[in-house]
């Protein structure tokens, strides 16, 4: 589903503040496959998740998903194949629109373009059947503006516009980073509903160590722009986080050093 074979981003190549943010990255996803990431900062998630979006275009290396190379994409165009839900509750919706619009805009994102009403009778019931699985009484403010609902509530209606559409690929990047722990554990555990739902090959940046063992069936560690552990959900379900950071030390020579990542 998706796969990525060799790839290489440098920034400011040629200048004493280069950088190797991805060296020689190969990935592959199969469908269904929930594949958590975890990495100090600057490892290279962001980098590897801007590049499957299109956000940023390879020095080398192919990019493909569902067998079409897509290396060449622009980001407004991969959109058709992936849905994204970012770290901060502001960045996957239109604060001045209703959920409505926004659920009808996220319905027509894999859909031709037609010049009829986003939102019709049909749709309507049907986004509130959608919203009823969240359990957060979305359902019944259809059409509240999405600027006044909580970070949570912004966060769980992006998570179900990037999903509820079935995309190719699911991103999901630090998507409870900026939430409570309540809100984070909500999340979290929407997340898991709707991924089975749907059955959807999801990649997940997290920071959260404990995170990344408890969710998907695959466990990667990156450091420096490599990817330095897989692990099967096998493998990782036997670990903890003190394992994971031996692991990283064995694997590296120094101690894994992101107070943020250890403590989640």
């Amino acid at each position: 589903m998706l796969q990525l074979n060799d790839i290489s981003v440098t920034f400011n190549e040629g200048t004493p503040d280069e950088k190797e943010a991805l060296q020689r990255i190969n990935l592959q996803l199969e469908k269904g496959d929930f594949v958590t990431v975890i990495g100090s900062n600057g490892a290279g998630k962001s980098t590897l998740m801007n590049t499957v979006a299109g956000n940023i275009i390879p020095d080398v290396g192919d990019v493909f998903i569902n067998n079409q190379q897509v290396v060449q994409l622009p980001e407004y165009k991969r959109s058709q194949f992936i849905g994204r839900v970012f770290q901060d509750p502001l960045a996957g919706t239109a604060p001045s629109m209703t959920i409505e619009e926004n659920l009808a805009m996220a319905y027509a994102r894999n859909k031709k373009r037609k010049l009829k009403l986003g939102v019709t009778k049909k749709r309507k019931a049907m986004f509130q059947e959608y919203l009823q699985t969240l359990h957060l009484g979305l359902e019944d403010r259809l059409t509240a503006k999405v600027g006044l609902l909580s970070g949570g509530e912004r966060q769980a209606l992006s998570l179900l516009m990037a999903t509820f559409t079935e995309p190719d690929i699911l991103m999901l990047d630090e998507h409870t980073a900026a939430l409570d722990p309540s809100r984070a554990q909500l999340i979290t555990e929407i997340t898991k509903d709707m991924v089975k739902k749907f059955d959807l090959t999801t990649l997940m940046v997290t920071h959260n160590m404990q995170q990344a063992l408890d969710l998907g069936n695959r466990l990667i560690m990156m450091d420096r722009g490599q990817v330095i552990l897989d692990l099967t959900e096998k493998e990782k379900e036997k670990l903890t986080i003190e394992q994971l950071l031996e692991e990283f030390q064995r694997i590296r020579g120094e101690q894994f050093n992101d107070d943020r990542a250890i403590l989640g």
